[in-house]
């Protein structure tokens, strides 16, 4: 009885840690028309209509990582062509999107995740970006005053304990 008891309790511990090992990123599309968001170095890329979200889950110590939309697109399965934030053809992203691309930035892990929006590359989709215990940004022009405008701004957030990040194109 001891013995299945403290397998039990160890069966919820590895539950536990292994759910507080990743956050959530909600990724939705308030835009009248198709945005093709991208993620990397994980979640790759996918079609988001109109009023639809994508969940994403994304490792706990990830660091310099993006999420961004792409417009315009057209692909047939894998490859194809984005107008703005094209990434050499893919739909799964694992290089960086070419300009004009609203970014979203952030690295996940320790006490704090650190999070923000950039358009230093460029803007061409507004964006929302909010953590669960964080200020929420918003950039609907290129003149966003939440935004990066050049390398040497200063306009990175923190979240404590965050295990939750929301995105929303066109907010």
């Amino acid at each position: 009885m001891a013995t299945s008891s403290s397998a039990l309790i160890l069966l919820l511990a590895v539950s536990f840690a292994a759910g507080a090992s990743a956050t959530s990123f909600s990724i939705t599309n308030q835009c009248s028309f198709t945005v093709w968001p991208a993620a990397r170095p994980v979640g790759g890329g996918r079609q988001l209509n109109s009023g639809e979200t994508w969940n994403l889950d994304i490792p706990a110590g990830t660091s310099t990582a993006t999420i961004w939309g792409r417009t315009g697109c057209t692909f047939n399965g894998n490859s194809g062509r984005c107008a703005t934030g094209d990434c050499n053809g893919v739909l799964a992203c694992t290089l960086s999107g070419q300009p004009p691309l609203t970014l979203a930035e952030f690295t996940l892990g320790g006490e704090f995740d650190s999070y923000d929006i950039s358009v230093i590359d460029g803007f061409n989709i507004g964006m929302g970006f909010s953590c669960s215990t964080g200020v929420a940004l918003q950039c609907r022009d290129s003149r966003c005053p939440d935004a990066y405008q050049q390398p040497n701004d200063v306009k990175t957030k923190t979240c404590r304990g965050n295990r939750s990040f929301r995105i929303v194109f066109c907010p």
